[in-house]
């Protein structure tokens, strides 16, 4: 299996497309303003206390305040809020937090009355972003990623990762990471760090360290709460940390900026790999010229099709996701209906793993498959679907088939599950229904084109439209387009976009910025 990764830099967002053999089984789309993502830290002020769920509230400058659970402080919170206070109080001095003093483990029954109270500084991490009505629920914990390893202030200890089988290599690292960590620093190690040498460990180490300074200088200058004194790596740096693997054969980026940020993190950590990432420079949007639009119109929605004919029909809640599995129109098998319904529940398993990933569902999912009367089929089902999930990263448990046919899954959940509208409002009528005559729409080009040029003087321009009307428009020797130019000037370029309605259009100035020439005109 070869992996790719696609980055598409636009004004406003983010969103990255993994593909796994050209299919796409991961989509994250990020807002370039937005700050609120897991792993961000905050100097926050503590806002409510709720004794009865010995938790309080913290703002940390989002429209809701975070919530913060005593369990959730932490052993070491005593230390770190020692530290905080000492750090707040001399703005001059810094005191390295090799020589902070360490305080007796937080008690595991105690209130979170008598450890806070309102008004209180304290240092936060983002462990889960804002989902429906909540607000981001919060740690004291505070942890550093990193590929290989995670770093944790205030605490003294070594932790290997348990899918590390080898026991002396468990005990090699251990002893190593003893060795290099500074004192009131302790470090869990992750999988990857498996076989690695003492240079390449010593300096993630070291980059870790850097951040936490950086971090606490932050705490020190606050003059202000809640301040963002850490903020994660951008997404698609994330997104390459823990899935930057030698099956990764290209990772394609439209803008330059995010190219040089990708290529010199993968150069830190795997100098031998940077040539697999790439510049895009074509001129159709890259999600189209990888097939990833296309992808993203069928693989969305409320009916998701797979194979032959069936179907998934996929419903949100605000407690769980339900799946319904349907055989639809397809041809039935030739030996029967349990046949039959095997087949269509095995083809369901794969794709509702990778509706799971691509989503990024999360919290209970609650799936109907067609019923099986041997108990054989339903642990055949059972297992590929166990099989499936192996490759998803966030934590999971499935049960096996109830007696009612569902089959329940849990899993990790972080973020809100990621909903693409994959409906279209038409962009002439507005959702009203009626529309100017279609044959028209050329003549109104050509007026937002002399506009721009002769009113605006914009005389370099992109404009987007839906691939059928960038086919019209560009047929023959003497084309609209040939025309246009000849009239308007050669700074005209028509770009067929896949996620365009059929009779949209988007006009960019040569920077990538829209240019708004939409006007809604009421229809009597």
């Amino acid at each position: 299996m070869t992996s790719e990764l696609v980055v598409d830099v636009q004004p406003k967002e983010v969103s990255i497309a993994l593909l796994e053999d050209k299919s796409l089984v991961e989509l994250q789309s990020e807002g370039r303003n937005i700050s609120f993502s897991v792993g961000n830290m905050y100097l926050g002020r503590v806002k409510k206390l709720m004794p009865g769920l010995n938790a309080c509230f913290v703002d940390v400058g989002y429209e809701k305040d975070a919530f913060l659970h005593y369990l959730d402080l932490g052993p070491q919170f005593n230390s770190l809020e020692k530290y905080v206070k000492q750090t707040l109080s001399d703005k001059k001095k810094l005191n390295p937090i090799t020589k902070a003093t360490i305080l007796p483990d937080l008690e595991k029954d105690g209130t979170v009355s008598n450890t806070l109270k309102v008004g209180q500084e304290v240092v936060v991490q983002i462990v889960k972003e804002p989902i429906s009505t909540k607000g981001p629920r919060l740690t004291s914990e505070l942890s550093f990623a990193g590929r290989y390893l995670v770093l944790i202030p205030f605490n003294d200890k070594v932790s290997v990762s348990q899918k590390i089988k080898s026991s002396e290599e468990r005990a090699r690292l251990k002893q190593l990471l003893m060795s290099i960590k500074p004192k009131n620093f302790g470090v869990i190690v992750r999988t990857v760090a498996e076989g690695k040498r003492v240079a390449e460990l010593d300096g993630e180490l070291k980059v870790l360290l850097k951040h936490w300074e950086e971090a606490i200088v932050k705490v020190q200058k606050a003059t202000k709460f809640p301040t963002l004194i850490y903020e994660e790596t951008s997404r698609a740096v994330g997104l390459l940390r823990d899935l930057f693997n030698p099956s990764f054969e290209n990772i394609y980026v439209n803008n330059e900026a995010v190219f040089n940020e990708i290529k010199d993190y993968v150069t830190l950590i795997a100098p031998e790999r940077a040539g697999i990432v790439k510049l895009y420079k074509g001129q159709l949007p890259i999600y189209d010229n990888f097939g990833i639009t296309k992808q993203i119109k069928s693989s969305f929605g409320k009916t998701v099709s797979y194979k032959s004919g069936a179907y998934l029909i996929i419903e949100h809640t605000e407690a769980l996701h339900v799946v319904d599995v349907n055989s639809g129109n397809r041809i039935k098998n030739a030996n029967g209906q349990e046949a039959n319904a095997l087949e269509v529940n095995l083809g369901a398993a794969d794709e509702l793993a990778r509706q799971l990933r691509l989503r990024d569902m999360g919290g209970i999912i609650v799936v109907d498959f067609i019923d099986m009367n041997e108990a054989e089929n339903r642990q055949k089902l059972y297992e590929r679907m166990c099989a499936n999930m192996q490759k998803d990263r966030a934590r999971h448990n499935i049960l096996p088939l109830s007696k009612f046919g569902l089959m329940q899954i849990t899993r990790q959940r972080v973020r809100p599950a990621m909903d693409v509208n994959t409906t279209e409002t038409c962009p002439t009528c507005f959702g009203k229904g009626t529309i100017k005559s279609s044959i028209l729409f050329t003549d109104t080009l050509e007026s937002k084109i002399d506009y721009l040029v002769n009113k605006l003087k914009i005389k370099k321009f992109s404009l987007h439209i839906h691939p059928y009307i960038a086919a019209y428009i560009n047929q023959g020797v003497l084309s609209l387009k040939r025309k246009w130019q000849m009239k308007y000037g050669f700074g005209i370029k028509i770009i067929p976009s896949q996620k365009l309605a059929f009779l949209e259009y988007v006009f960019y100035d040569p920077q990538g910025e829209e240019i708004d020439m939409k006007e809604e005109i009421e229809i009597k």
